[in-house]
């Protein structure tokens, strides 16, 4: 009997939401409660792009405040590695860039669109044996964190289209060898997303 009404409930679970909508709610909520990596993206201005637009991006030569770390142009190669599936005209800076050195690259390459990066904070927190030798803190335990924020603007008229910052986390569950800088890639593809209109 209790076989039965098992198979009956998944049935009528089966019925109302498809395996993937299922995985979808469970990472959600996994996510939020702090097991799986988390991100929150706010955006100043809901607007959309062509997916035919060139967009370059760049990032500039900030170090973040925290204890960690990252690579000069992390940012800037995660979100072309986000983009370039959404936007197949995107090119990206070699090295950190000012602003208007980037604009002046954006510009000379023909770009219709500047995306310009900064890595704004970074927590780099223990998360393996070789970061425990070297800071031996108790109160050093825990997820990575780190915030980015993103200006979008058009070349020709230096218009201001966006602007984003994204707060990334760890989760408790993929905290083992993770940098700030692992967090990048998924909440920058659901920007290029978003800019696009498309949902997850």
């Amino acid at each position: 009997m209790r076989r039965v009404v098992l198979l009956l409930a998944l049935l009528s679970l089966g019925g109302c939401m498809n395996v993937s909508d299922m995985g979808e709610g469970a990472r959600y909520h996994l996510s939020d409660a702090g097991l799986l990596d988390h991100s929150e993206t706010r955006r100043a201005v809901s607007m959309r792009l062509q997916p035919d637009s060139f967009i370059y991006i760049g990032q500039g030569a900030f170090v973040p405040p925290g204890n960690a770390y990252p690579r000069p142009n992390v940012v800037a190669e995660e979100a072309f590695k986000g983009f370039i599936e959404y936007f197949p005209m995107v090119r990206r800076a070699r090295e950190p860039l000012g602003l208007e050195k980037a604009m002046g690259e954006a510009r000379a390459a023909g770009a219709h669109y500047l995306l310009y990066t900064r890595f704004a904070s970074a927590d780099d927190r223990i998360g393996n044996g070789d970061e425990w030798y070297d800071e031996q803190a108790i109160d050093r335990l825990g997820v990575d964190t780190g915030v980015i924020q993103l200006i979008l603007i058009e070349t020709n008229t230096r218009y201001l289209i966006d602007t984003a910052r994204i707060r990334s986390r760890g989760g408790l569950l993929t905290l083992y060898d993770q940098k700030p800088e692992d967090l990048l890639g998924p909440p920058l593809e659901d920007y290029a997303r978003s800019l696009l209109g498309m949902s997850r």
